[in-house]
């Protein structure tokens, strides 16, 4: 009886090591997150999973630890997990076009950094073949989509675009987002799920139950499995 109570012991004390370890990862190293938007696309679908790496952005305290660990500071280009400046609540996932200081301009849907014109069509891409001037008669989102700025970052801060570049609410509307409001650097694709993948905000659970077996049913036929593993560049 004591041997029996001794295994069950060793396998408690290992499942709760392993809770631990996995809340640690989950918080400071690796988080998962949910494409909910077509605001990336097509570098990121909705209903792709993706691994976060929460670590990458952090500080390091000394030259010794420089040295040794991969941190490093944001890049232009990086996709990039944030809070929503305008729904701290709410976690975004955009690239990040402007550094700190950086002068961010758009002519007629053309980028242009600090008076350079940027060749982003490797990741960005334009489906709506209108261009709307920056009048002020036209509605706020369709003054700033194709013509802003010039827009000058501010001090750490970070200015972010979606690739999906017409159909995406990003800094051209709500501004640059604070340092502190980075989460990490968006790594891979675990998992992209063509059909109903959004565990959304319902409440009620037969909701939940429901669209947890629909998953569960169209699995199989409705899993992209070529974006598994897919790196996010």
């Amino acid at each position: 009886m004591s041997n029996q109570r001794s295994v069950l012991r060793e396998y408690f004390e290992a499942l709760l090591i392993a809770a631990v370890f996995l809340g640690f990862t989950n918080t400071f190293v690796v988080k998962t997150f949910y494409i909910p938007s077509e605001s990336m696309k097509d570098t990121l679908l909705v209903g792709d999973h993706l691994f976060v790496n929460r670590y990458v952005f952090g500080i390091p305290g000394s030259e010794v630890e420089r040295r040794l660990t991969p941190l490093r500071e944001i890049r232009r280009g990086d996709v990039v997990i944030f809070r929503s400046p305008e729904d701290p609540t709410t976690d975004l996932v955009k690239r990040c076009i402007g550094l700190p200081g950086d002068e961010i301009r758009l002519v007629d849907k053309r980028l242009y950094l600090n008076g350079q014109s940027v060749e982003d069509s490797e990741y960005a891409a334009h489906r709506d073949s209108r261009i709307f001037p920056s009048r002020r008669y036209l509605s706020r989102q369709a003054r700033k989509r194709d013509n802003f700025g010039p827009y000058v970052v501010p001090e750490n801060h970070y200015f972010f675009l979606g690739d999906n570049r017409d159909h995406s609410y990003d800094s051209r509307f709500w501004g640059a987002v604070p340092k502190h409001y980075i989460k990490g650097r968006a790594l891979l694709v675990y998992w992209s799920f063509g059909g109903e993948a959004n565990y959304g905000k319902e409440q009620e659970w037969g909701e939940k139950l429901s669209r947890i077996g629909r998953t569960v049913v169209g699995f199989v036929p409705k899993t992209r499995w070529r974006r598994t593993f897919h790196l996010i560049r």
